[in-house]
């Protein structure tokens, strides 16, 4: 059965996805991997490596911008997300494009694929800040990848929860303490919960993933590049100088 968080989530982004693809659908492109609102773009980062040949599933896809790239580089992609809507962006962008990704609604904690049955996982914020269980994902994502296989995903960097989601000056200065790991809600006027981002701190993260049987094989924080200008929620050129927005683990299935 879906938990608390899967269902109030789900049902946000089925209500959202249109603003949410109208608002940075050109930032993230038809066909791109930004892992990040720093603008990391796989195609310079290579964090995944050649992926020519190699199966690749993408975790809460979206309208599965990053998998269609992935495909245009030759990779054998599946993809998933937990919301109808954004899935059916996904079906509009391949009309769009021409490039088809086969996407399926799923939840991240019960992943609908057989044992071994991919190369490579990914994840750019998909999922990952919104599941009530991260070992569950990340056990999940260990059976469904083959000995050896690679997991990269990309989050909040944990810092950034002791600090208000403010682009501006205001976002600065820290509110409240890091190691609280109380998560962010909103509700309904009948008390439902209808959002929940889940809050971890760095040696969650790490702990969760050895726990899973995962191996952390790397660790990236990108900086704010210059020239950048673009405002995403709390994500800022201010910010950005001073404080990381985003962590990027790599990980392997050993």
């Amino acid at each position: 059965m879906p938990s608390l968080s899967s269902r109030a989530n789900r049902s946000w982004w089925d209500g959202n996805a249109d603003d949410y693809q109208v608002e940075h659908g050109h930032f993230l492109r038809d066909t791109g991997f930004v892992w990040c609102p720093e603008g990391l773009d796989e195609a310079e980062a290579r964090l995944l490596g050649d992926v020519r040949g190699r199966r690749v599933l993408e975790i809460g896809c979206g309208a599965a911008q990053c998998a269609r790239w992935l495909v245009t580089q030759g990779a054998e992609v599946a993809a998933f997300d937990i919301s109808h809507r954004q899935l059916r962006h996904s079906q509009r962008i391949d009309l769009d494009t021409g490039v088809r990704v086969p996407v399926l609604q799923a939840d991240a904690e019960a992943l609908p694929f057989a044992d071994g049955s991919f190369d490579l996982a990914c994840s750019a914020f998909g999922a990952l800040p919104f599941v009530a269980d991260p070992v569950a994902v990340f056990r999940e994502v260990r059976r469904v990848l083959q000995p050896g296989g690679r997991f990269v995903f990309s989050v909040s960097h944990p810092i950034r929860w002791a600090f208000p989601d403010d682009p501006g000056p205001r976002g600065l200065t820290s509110d409240r303490s890091y190691f609280d790991r109380s998560p962010y809600e909103e509700r309904d006027e009948h008390g439902r919960l209808t959002y929940v981002e889940h809050h971890r701190t760095m040696a969650d993260w790490v702990n969760l993933l050895v726990a899973s049987g995962l191996s952390v094989t790397g660790l990236l924080e990108p900086e704010w590049p210059p020239g950048h200008e673009r405002v995403w929620g709390g994500w800022s050129p201010l910010r950005g100088r001073h404080l990381p927005g985003t962590a990027i683990f790599s990980c392997a299935n050993t």
